[in-house]
């Protein structure tokens, strides 16, 4: 239900797109995150934190597109959220008890074995980087895609290219993890099954 969710406004822009252009997928984007904020709450009685910046990025960028009917500003939010995201995988090498990466994916894998993922710090750190420089490589791919190549190529590339290389990342850190659980993790997960 949730990732339906987290797509739906994704879905909406390139449908809007095909049906309207950029500046009326620029628009449904812009109420299909507030409608997904609003949601949010209703189901949840919060908005998660990736949500509130995603849709902070899209009324702000959106709003200035459509303002100023120039393309760019919509095609720049993507990079701009990457490198934030980035930026916040890196900071929690600083900041917290955990990094970032050990709390979004152990608390994911836990639930899915049904026990604790423990892994020593300094994988949780290695892991941690890849997701930093992988947010930063994909917000400066977005970048160049934006400013070298057609609007149609762009949304392509936004809407299937870095949805599939995030899809496929992710897939490879819960192999990469899967691997080097602690074999107490696996044991009881085995028990239980």
């Amino acid at each position: 239900m949730q990732a339906l969710l987290e797509t739906a406004p994704l879905a909406a822009f390139v449908v809007a797109y095909y049906l309207h252009g950029l500046y009326a997928a620029t628009a449904t984007l812009m109420g299909a995150m507030l409608a997904l904020l609003a949601v949010d709450l209703a189901l949840t009685r919060r908005v998660p934190p990736m949500h509130s910046l995603s849709a902070a990025l899209v009324v702000v960028f959106g709003a200035a597109t459509l303002l100023l009917h120039n393309r760019r500003y919509i095609e720049m939010k993507t990079s701009v959220f990457c490198w934030l995201v980035s930026a916040a995988f890196l900071a929690s090498l600083w900041i917290g008890k955990r990094t970032l990466v050990e709390r979004l994916l152990s608390a994911l894998l836990g639930a899915a074995l049904g026990s604790d993922i423990r892994l020593p710090g300094p994988l949780w750190r290695r892991l941690n980087w890849t997701w930093v420089l992988f947010y930063a490589a994909i917000g400066c791919a977005n970048l160049v895609v934006a400013l070298r190549a057609s609007e149609r190529f762009w949304v392509n590339f936004n809407v299937f290219g870095l949805t599939l290389a995030t899809m496929a990342f992710l897939v490879l850190q819960v192999v990469w993890l899967m691997r080097r659980i602690e074999p107490a993790a696996r044991d009881s997960s085995a028990e239980a099954g």
